[in-house]
């Protein structure tokens, strides 16, 4: 529940502070006086949009928290807990508008956006407000109530989930269908690529290969000679080469050690280059027994290096990328590939999602049926105790699962009354008057009320309108109501007002050229010199003073 409210540079307000209890809480005072200020701050630390106008005047910035208690919130508990800002068993939502009309939100401290706020919000307090009867004649809002009422979530949820996956599938088949005959050309090119490139079937390391055989056989001219001049310069020279030169050498260093014992290590050193030499000359003799100089072989690798480099440049790739220029085609080409069994394969898919979505729909039309009669009997029930003796009221559902089928299911919503004897029930807009629309709606949001999970309800001159006997009925409904739930009403009317379990009284006052609102809590005396205000304007008498002990003691 709400606990404790600071505000301060808001508005007409310089700073204001107020604690709330459980149960009914009336807030009344003089008009202009500023009896929605609250609320209307409130509501910024609760995601509303905030304006520079917000901020008082000659002010830098306006500052909002309220503080409420999460003893008998679990859904709030566990938003906190899952957002990783749970502090304690008290939350604290603040906001911070400067003159610029920048803002800052925060919770428990944590700067959070106003999305964050306003989630959270909507499971801590529910705000009704003194227009909520012409949004009554909406059918969105309508439904927006049933529903509330019925408080089947987890069944619109499941509606909601099958309705997207059904209409993501559907919008893909129709993309492919419709873009079949646009890919077409475009499929054809891809198919003649491909096709190019299977009859060229080159392997992925191909090109490097051939290459490097190119490059060997162009040059085997100069590598036979080349071999064989360095052959007979190490080994075959009968008039002289190196492995002669070596051993020569070797013979001829090699008692030196004998003498010098620092020359010992040379003759092993030659005897190894002498080795060298030789495997050398067997290397070179090898390769030149087996070196290929055939032209034909040549004449193939040239025109297959010839072939690939052209095919490279018409894809606009290097001669080393066109393996994977291939299987990028072939890929690109079936997704392109939208056979008509593949389309009859989606389309039975999209059938099937669709029937999941009308199933998931059907059970929550039926549970609006459900709920649906039992509103219209609490409703018509507390027509007759708001002066509406003759009052009848429905909800209409039409259900078309082939034109109206949706992510709130197919349902569409009706709201239907009859406020005098042999009148048809027809539209709420089209049959009630102000007063009688004023009525309705406030029986609508009390009965709601009692259905809502949240722990703390506010209500904004939902009672204008109504007055004498009726007036005193809305009072005990809203009193009754707070035995369950805390209640602030701002009212002014005198009925609803002594039936709060408390009363704050709201007052405006200038001093120095600045109006500054105040609020404060009324005591038993002074709950009874308001509401003989209420009761008798500017002229407070002891029978209207008498009438206002009466209705403190009636509540």
């Amino acid at each position: 529940m709400l606990a404790h409210m600071t505000i301060s540079n808001f508005a007409i307000v310089k700073t204001l502070q107020f604690e709330l209890k459980p149960g009914m809480t009336t807030i009344t005072g003089e008009t202009g006086a500023g009896k929605s200020i609250a609320i209307d701050a409130l509501g910024l630390c609760l995601g509303d949009r905030a304006e520079a106008s917000m901020v008082r005047p000659n002010e830098d910035k306006a500052e909002i928290s309220a503080a409420f208690l999460l003893a008998n919130n679990q859904a709030a508990r566990r938003w906190l807990e899952d957002n990783e800002l749970i502090d304690g068993e008290e939350c604290i939502l603040r906001r911070v508008i400067t003159k610029e009309g920048r803002s800052r939100g925060f919770i428990n401290g944590s700067p959070v956006p106003a999305s964050q706020q306003k989630a959270l919000g909507q499971l801590l307090i529910n705000i009704h407000g003194q227009h909520a009867h012409q949004q009554l004649m909406r059918p969105e809002y309508q439904q927006q109530m049933l529903d509330q009422y019925a408080g089947h979530h987890l069944l619109i949820d499941r509606t909601r989930s099958a309705y997207q996956r059904w209409r993501q599938a559907h919008n893909e088949l129709k993309r492919l269908t419709q873009s079949r005959d646009e890919n077409e050309a475009q499929k054809q090119l891809l198919q003649y690529q491909v096709k190019e490139l299977d009859e060229l079937a080159l392997g992925e390391e191909e090109f490097s290969e051939i290459e490097e055989e190119h490059k060997r056989l162009s040059n085997s001219g100069e590598l036979a000679i080349s071999s064989q001049t360095a052959l007979s310069v190490l080994y075959d020279n009968d008039d002289g080469n190196a492995l002669q030169l070596l051993q020569l050498a070797c013979q001829e260093v090699n008692n030196l050690g004998e003498y010098d014992s620092s020359l010992s290590a040379i003759p092993q050193m030659l005897e190894e280059a002498i080795i060298q030499v030789q495997e050398a000359s067997q290397e070179l003799r090898s390769y030149l027994d087996n070196l290929d100089m055939d032209p034909h072989r040549l004449i193939y690798l040239e025109e297959r290096l010839t072939k690939i480099m052209s095919m490279a440049r018409k894809h606009y790739v290097m001669p080393a990328e066109l393996y994977q220029k291939h299987h990028d085609l072939l890929k690109e080409l079936e997704n392109l590939d939208c056979s008509d069994e593949r389309l009859e394969d989606m389309a039975a898919n999209v059938e099937n999602l669709r029937q999941q979505c009308i199933e998931a729909a059907e059970k929550l039309s039926k549970s609006r049926q459900r709920y649906a009669k039992e509103l219209d009997q609490k409703i018509t029930e507390s027509m007759h105790m708001l002066s509406m003796e003759h009052g009848e009221f429905e909800i209409a559902l039409t259900s078309d699962p082939e034109r109206m089928l949706s992510p709130l299911g197919y349902d569409s919503i009706n709201f239907l009354v009859s406020t005098n004897p042999g009148q048809p029930l027809q539209p709420l807009g089209k049959v009630a008057s102000g007063g009688e629309l004023s009525r309705i709606s406030l029986a609508i949001q009390v009965i709601t009320a009692q259905k809502v999970e949240t722990p703390s309800l506010i209500f904004d001159e939902v009672d204008v309108g109504i007055s004498g006997p009726t007036a005193a009925i809305v009072g005990k409904m809203l009193r009754k109501l707070g035995k369950s739930t805390q209640v602030m009403c701002v009212t002014h009317l005198p009925q609803v007002a002594g039936c709060g379990h408390q009363q704050m009284f709201v007052a405006k006052k200038t001093t120095d050229g600045q109006t500054e609102t105040q609020m404060r809590p009324l005591s038993t005396d002074d709950r009874i010199a308001e509401l003989a205000r209420l009761l008798g304007g500017s002229e407070i008498t002891e029978r209207t003073l008498a009438n206002a002990k009466e209705l403190l003691v009636a509540a």
